[in-house]
């Protein structure tokens, strides 16, 4: 955990995380929210809670979702653009799960500008697909969008099969978790958000991690790394 005075310098940091599907960014961005306070837009959520809620844009972007591909450009812009715009992202933020093409990124960079709040830094988790293909076929979702607890048939299972230990909902396998569906929402990870990578590196804001390592090494990783890009001015 860092000291008082490095978490008062990180109440302002903007926090980008790239990494295939199942890489773990989520788990991640939950735990820097929990520390720092920061807002964790995961685009994942931001779409759920949206079908949930009955919106338009995000009824039309779970038919994309739902067969494997990424949402369109234009469609994503929209939603995040106006998460972004909300009060609570004015100071800092960890945004999971967005930007996944360049044209997306360069959207990003323009709403970023107007609102005077630059990217601080952007973590890439590398983990190769075998293990991610495991990770997210095994994955369980509490079926409540407000609990939104995530299990593991292996590594995390529920005290009760197929009941959540927080809330009591039935517990899910979603859609896109399927094996089939994994190994195609990694090809076109592959194609289409891997060259964010070489983007973000060319702007001296991109950091490596290796996925692979236990949940306690990858965070204390991501700590160490922003507590420096903090202190260099990040």
């Amino acid at each position: 955990m860092a000291d008082q005075a490095m978490l008062t310098k990180l109440l302002d940091v903007r926090i980008l995380f790239l990494g295939p599907p199942g890489s773990g960014k989520g788990t991640q961005c939950k735990r820097l929210k929990a520390e720092l306070g920061l807002p964790h837009l995961s685009t994942g959520d931001i779409l759920r809670q949206g079908i949930v809620d009955g919106k338009a844009e995000c009824l039309k972007a779970k038919t994309y979702v739902d067969s494997g591909n990424l949402v369109p450009d234009d469609l994503m812009i929209l939603i995040i653009r106006e998460r972004l715009a909300q009060s609570d992202c004015h100071r800092g933020f960890i945004l999971d799960g967005f930007p996944r093409t360049l044209p997306q990124a360069k959207s990003l960079d323009d709403m970023l500008v107007s609102l005077k709040l630059p990217l601080s830094c952007v973590f890439n988790l590398v983990v190769n697909d075998e293990v991610i293909v495991e990770r997210i076929a095994g994955r369980l979702n509490c079926s409540n969008a407000k609990c939104g607890a995530v299990y593991h048939k292996k590594n995390a299972p529920p005290k009760v099969l197929g009941i959540c230990d927080i809330c009591g909902s039935p517990l899910q396998q979603r859609s896109d978790d399927l094996p089939d569906i994994v190994k195609e929402r990694l090809k076109v990870y592959k194609e289409l958000t891997a060259p964010l990578i070489g983007y973000y590196t060319e702007r001296k804001l991109l950091t490596e991690i290796d996925g692979s390592r236990s949940q306690d090494e990858i965070y204390a990783d991501i700590m160490r790394n922003l507590e420096t890009c903090v202190n260099a001015g990040g």
